[in-house]
């Protein structure tokens, strides 16, 4: 499958030739579910669906989230960082996004700190 990446979305990637880290985020809590990479055919995808497309590194191909269990993630909104190298997408999550089943992949806390009543972090 091709598909014609615009100029401007183009302009906007870093290094258009390398991929960039895509970071979903639940648009109604904020909880960040997943980090994915895109190129600029991913992306473009992404933006013309209507819904999440990435590039898995592993199978070398691009692939839509939720395309086999249909957890499918439909963008909300699309931001780039201030150095043009990672995006965030905010997304309405179908199912969860997480292949072991959780909603968000990063559920396994390695650092659990303790914060006061008034936000400061505790020793």
């Amino acid at each position: 499958m091709s598909i014609t990446v615009s100029p401007a979305i183009m302009e906007l990637l870093k290094d258009p030739s390398a991929l960039i880290p895509a970071i979903a985020q639940d648009s109604l809590s904020g909880e960040v579910l997943m980090l994915a990479y895109v190129n600029p055919e991913s992306l473009a995808l992404t933006i013309d669906s209507g819904f999440a497309t990435y590039f898995s590194r592993s199978r070398n191909e691009l692939w839509r989230k939720g395309e086999t269990s249909g957890h499918l993630q439909k963008v909300v909104s699309i931001s780039l960082d201030c150095d043009g190298d990672a995006i965030l997408l905010q997304v309405i999550q179908e199912g969860s996004a997480c292949h072991t089943g959780e909603f968000t992949c990063f559920h396994r806390e390695i650092f659990p700190t303790e914060k006061s009543h008034d936000g400061e972090i505790t020793e």
